[in-house]
């Protein structure tokens, strides 16, 4: 008789919910890079796993519930995790979704969730009636601690679990905290990406940008992280909240600071991995890969040894991204930074960093990276705090003044476990009711709205600014000229969807 599985992480779909018409051909496939660890945990810990990725392999909820159904494995994992740490709570409405639709088939069948807006707000998650157990934050630990236990009947041992949440009779109960992984046993404990688990590798795609310097072929496409959290207290963020080791309830992303990072000569080996299965497109997911040079500036040496051919994504604040590291990033592969521009207005980004924050010659820097061949990818945020009708358009005008190849333009977000979010909720700022409504790009998106501008002005004038950049001859021609016709195309094709707005009375 074969043993029962163990555990199913699943990957939930809701990319049609979250981008609309772009998710056909515009949105990334992002290999579901925490589900991927979790499954490597659990197998080098002697348990069996399993991965469903519903993303990759178009499953809708009937489809991907049946899966589940037939698989029966002890747990249900659902991996609420995005392409970016602030898709967390957007991508709560797929996982919630299917687990619904699960329950319906397989009552009995239990379901845990673990990620960033799970940990967040792991109260509010176990009010949800499909789901039966929570972690409360990255979940390494409590994961294995729960498949050590014999009888998931027996609250007894239940209870034993640190970091678990689970409910008796319809009350959310969170156990002690669990601690994290630390950086000293990163390796062991989460010793890799289960790559043979996950569809194959052509199913993956990246961002249509990411491809115009790799003669524009998108696919295949890995992601992988090199480092865990961040060191910065950015009011906006919410990527250190799966760290937190205390449950209170006034608990943001800030007080959970930490930032490791895997030994160089392990990461290597991950990078070798990638390059067997044939990929090309590489996203280096790390909150700020360019930060801890003993870090970064060996592997990047170690991949100029191995002449791979990458092409790499990563990311930087403006702040720590020295000129001096620039020639190695790029001769590693290095083809796009992304940059935490946010703000031209040094006032304005000061109020939203904190702190480590380091006023800096944004021009400067990227005059500097450009000169050394690598395409930028600007990041802006509009409706900050501070801002006004004017300031807003100064935003506008400073990225169209100072073209970047790429740029993504954001409304400000009080995403759950950000400090932000708890400064909304004490304040009585109007969230989102949905979780979708998390999602820049969604028809439920509700941004924030400031002293200034109604949330209505702001996510307005975004969609305005976003139309008006990518419209534009000069940077149109920019691109012909720098990756060919056919990146051209693909941003002229992209501004032709439009995205409907509900609360812009679409």
């Amino acid at each position: 008789m074969n043993r029962q599985l163990d555990i199913l992480f699943i990957h939930p779909n809701a990319s049609k919910k979250i981008y609309q018409d772009l998710s056909n051909d515009y949105s990334a496939i992002e290999p579901p890079i925490w589900a991927a660890m979790l499954a490597q945990h659990c197998r080098s810990n002697g348990f069996g796993s399993q991965i469903l990725d519903c993303e990759a392999e178009r499953l809708n909820y009937i489809e991907a519930a049946q899966v589940i159904k037939d698989v029966n494995p002890r747990i249900a994992c659902f991996v609420v995790y995005g392409q970016q740490p602030s898709a967390s709570t957007q991508n709560m409405h797929g996982a919630v979704g299917l687990a619904d639709e699960l329950k319906k088939i397989a009552p009995n069948l239990r379901t845990l969730f673990v990620g960033g807006h799970v940990a967040a707000l792991p109260r509010e998650t176990l009010k949800e009636p499909s789901i039966d157990m929570i972690c409360q934050n990255e979940g390494v630990y409590t994961i294995s601690g729960l498949l050590s236990i014999n009888n998931l009947d027996d609250q007894s041992q239940i209870s034993k679990v640190k970091g678990l949440g689970y409910k008796v009779d319809g009350t959310p109960v969170l156990n002690e905290p669990s601690i994290i992984v630390a950086k000293k046993d990163l390796s062991r404990d989460l010793p890799g990406m289960a790559w043979d688990l996950l569809p194959d590798i052509s199913k993956y795609r990246t961002a249509g940008w990411h491809s115009w310097s790799n003669n524009t072929e998108n696919a295949p496409f890995a992601a992988l992280y090199t480092s865990l959290g961040c060191p910065f207290r950015c009011s906006f963020c919410m990527i250190n909240i799966i760290n937190r080791t205390n449950p209170a309830l006034d608990i943001a992303s800030a007080d959970s600071n930490v930032f490791r990072f895997w030994e160089p000569e392990f990461m290597i080996r991950q990078f070798d991995e990638i390059a067997a299965m044939g990929v090309k497109n590489v996203k280096i997911a790390d909150e700020l890969f360019v930060l801890n040079p003993r870090h970064f500036l060996k592997i990047c040496e170690m991949l100029i040894e191995r002449d791979y051919g990458f092409n790499i994504w990563a990311y930087s604040r403006i702040d720590t991204c020295k000129p001096k590291y620039l020639e190695t990033l790029k001769k590693a592969g290095v083809n796009w930074l992304g940059l935490g521009i946010e703000n031209p207005d040094q006032v304005l980004r000061k109020e939203i960093h904190k702190d480590g924050f380091k006023e800096v010659r944004i021009l400067d820097i990227m005059d500097e990276v450009r000169n050394a061949g690598i395409n930028i990818g600007g990041n802006y945020i509009y409706g900050l705090p501070m801002d006004t009708e004017e300031s807003l358009q100064t935003t506008l005008d400073f990225a169209l003044e100072n073209k970047t190849e790429m740029t993504n333009m954001y409304c400000a977000m009080a995403y759950p476990g950000s400090p932000l979010h708890l400064t909304a909720k004490k304040k009585g700022w109007k969230l989102p009711d949905t979780y979708v409504g998390y999602s820049q790009h969604a028809y439920e998106t509700l941004n924030l709205s400031n002293d200034n501008l109604t949330a209505k002005q702001i996510l307005a004038f975004r969609d305005k600014a976003w139309m008006t950049y990518h419209t534009d001859q000069s940077y149109l021609k920019l691109l012909e000229d720098k990756f060919g016709v056919k990146a051209r195309e693909n941003v002229e094709n992209s501004t032709k969807i439009k995205l409907k707005r509900k609360l812009l009375g679409d």
